[in-house]
């Protein structure tokens, strides 16, 4: 993207936004736009250590409300976006059991405001996240986009399920093009503290009890924050193309990807991985024994046994492909983590 855009960063205070907006103002002009609610979900404090990475003459930072109409409508007529990313959404298969109307305040009524945002102005390329969530408890692995996705088992997976369904109907209504990427559990520094990498530590160094579902038979595929933000860039600056069918309409621009390692980890070597980077960098001490802190429960509601990612279509059309490790992002995060929490 060497071209001076306008980019929309919705969720820019979030794990995934703000590492996006902070690889954009590196390698590109871009004017970016910056918006989140900063919202009690998780510490703010964590969201306002991201913003402060941020600070650059290239980059506004808007507090608002993607649900809250108006603010979108305005905030499109002022900018004029080439491209928007829309990141902001409520996270979390667990939260979503216990509070439903959060997921669809922002999940279903903000995208569809971003979406008619986008009907009304010329935004040449809308990306946004969608979720591995979306595949249920299908059994056919590794998950690939052209499987049917019908089954939900979260709400959270529901909503996002609905995105892909509103984006491809406005993508053959209006012909914007659009392209939802289905992210496979993102980690690393800075990273959501509900994630089980992030929380399972902070109840370590306090000597507490893990717990660990499905019996430790759980498998995820696990994606380092800097392989999801690469893949972003990419899909960002190769819109689906515009084209008409047979019968004169227009054949909906529309894509969808997943961006996940493609290599599923078992739970429980994902926690001894865990354990040792966070002795080796300090974070827990040297003696520290992992099994004496674990406790083998059931699933959670709403969970699912596996993710795995099929990434071929992301490697045809992009020539990309997730390839960090999980012990170098562990690393990583417990590098982090040490300076950010210890210090």
């Amino acid at each position: 993207m060497k071209m001076n855009k306008k980019v929309l960063v919705t969720g820019a205070a979030g794990f995934i936004g703000a590492f996006l907006c902070k690889k954009l103002l590196e390698t590109t002009d871009n004017q970016i736009i910056g918006v989140d609610n900063l919202n009690d979900y998780y510490d703010v404090s964590l969201k306002e250590a991201r913003l402060k990475m941020l600070e650059n003459k290239n980059f506004t930072f808007i507090k608002g409300d993607i649900s809250d109409k108006s603010f979108i409508d305005n905030l499109f007529k002022e900018y004029k976006f080439d491209i928007v990313v829309n990141l902001a959404a409520q996270a979390g298969v667990r939260y979503s059991i216990d509070h439903p109307d959060i997921y669809i305040q922002s999940n279903i009524i903000g995208f569809y405001n971003i979406l008619e945002a986008c009907r009304y102005n010329p935004v040449k390329h809308l990306v946004y996240a969608s979720s591995s969530s979306v595949y249920g408890s299908n059994e056919k692995v590794p998950y690939s986009v052209d499987d049917k996705v019908d089954n939900p088992v979260s709400l959270y997976a529901a909503t996002k399920k609905s995105n892909e369904l509103l984006a491809h109907a406005y993508s053959k209504l209006y012909n914007i093009p659009t392209t939802g990427l289905r992210f496979f559990t993102v980690y690393g520094p800075m990273g959501r503290p509900d994630m089980a990498y992030f929380s399972f530590t902070n109840k370590l160094i306090k000597g507490e009890t893990i717990e660990i579902f499905n019996y430790g038979n759980c498998k995820r595929d696990f994606t380092y924050i800097d392989d999801i933000v690469e893949g972003i860039i990419r899909v960002m600056n190769k819109a689906p193309e515009k084209k008409d069918g047979e019968d004169g309409l227009p054949i909906p621009p529309y894509k969808l990807y997943n961006i996940g390692n493609n290599h599923p980890e078992n739970l429980l070597d994902f926690v001894n991985i865990l354990a040792e980077e966070l002795i080796k960098a300090g974070v827990l001490s040297k003696d520290f024994n992992i099994k004496e802190h674990m406790k083998l429960v059931p699933m959670q509601k709403g969970d699912v046994p596996i993710t795995y990612a099929d990434t071929s279509a992301l490697e045809k059309d992009f020539g990309y492909k997730p390839s960090t490790s999980l012990r170098e992002g562990l690393s990583q995060f417990s590098q982090w983590y040490k300076i950010y929490f210890k210090n």
